[in-house]
């Protein structure tokens, strides 16, 4: 007698059907996100830029760092560019949200703060006029920022605050702390915010470092505390290599367990000639 071979049930056949499709759509949404990723990361590459200003007296230097997981790239920048009023502009901020949507909106905000930069006159009012600008663009997004502006001739440093992360500094004559000035809300928020402007000048040798909360907070600690990591690391190195001191402010972010991205931009500067 023949034996008849077992015959899979229908209900079998249907589930390896199933799982089938599933697997191939992973495949596919795995594929789709990792293009993504590819494209944010891409976005955020060319939007940075390339270079960062330089003055006798004044060294500069920034680090990026992406994030860890998956699609949360895209929304922290830094930046810097001469004035027409011979001044130099430095920016950093961190835009709400990830991915490509969030990398097109942070150039959008460089881009904005660049263009009203040239015609404001001071950081407060082009933190106003860009403010302004994102609203009347109708995005759901907002973003934080710290605008600064120093003028080579006077030695002076002008700085205002949408609801950005402090900046933290340190002089070579041991001086330091953390820049707690008066700020006002996150750009995109609401039409007509003001931004109150502080003004230093740097009368010793130092360095001031502007962060993104990638670099400070983060699952193992808060940002208070990642704050207080910087300040010791800038304090020990005041004035010295802004590459070097970049790079060792970005280790406190490895040590936050963050997930977000990080971006670090330092300002390494002489002392003001006397009056």
């Amino acid at each position: 007698m023949t034996p008849r071979r077992h015959q899979r049930s229908a209900s079998a056949d249907d589930l390896l059907t199933t799982l089938g499709l599933l697997t191939a759509q992973a495949r596919a949404g795995a594929e789709l996100q990792h293009a993504r990723v590819e494209l944010a990361s891409a976005l955020q590459r060319e939007m940075l830029p390339a270079s960062l200003p330089a003055l006798p007296g004044l060294r500069t230097a920034a680090r990026y760092a992406p994030a860890r997981d998956g699609l949360d790239i895209g929304g922290d920048w830094y930046d810097g560019f001469p004035l027409p009023d011979g001044t130099v502009a430095f920016s950093i901020g961190d835009v709400q949200g990830h991915d490509v949507e969030a990398a097109a909106f942070m150039g959008q905000v460089r881009i904005g703060l660049r263009a009203v930069a040239a015609a404001a006159p001071d950081p407060g009012e082009v933190l106003s006029r860009a403010n302004d600008l994102l609203l009347s663009m109708d995005r759901e997004l907002f973003a934080t920022c710290s605008f600064l502006r120093f003028d080579p001739a006077t030695w002076e440093l002008e700085s205002a605050r949408a609801g950005h992360v402090p900046a933290v500094w340190a002089t070579a004559d041991g001086e330091y702390g953390i820049t707690l000035d008066d700020g006002g809300l996150p750009l995109g928020m609401l039409t007509g915010s003001g931004y109150p402007v502080t003004r230093r000048r740097l009368t010793a040798a130092g360095s001031l470092v502007l962060l993104t909360d990638g670099v400070v907070e983060g699952p193992s600690f808060p940002i208070e505390v990642g704050l207080e990591r910087v300040l010791r690391v800038v304090r020990d190195a005041a004035g010295t290599d802004p590459d070097e001191l970049a790079a060792e402010v970005m280790r406190v972010a490895d040590s936050t367990g963050h997930c977000d991205d990080a971006a670090v931009l330092v300002l390494s500067h002489e002392a003001a000639a006397p009056r």
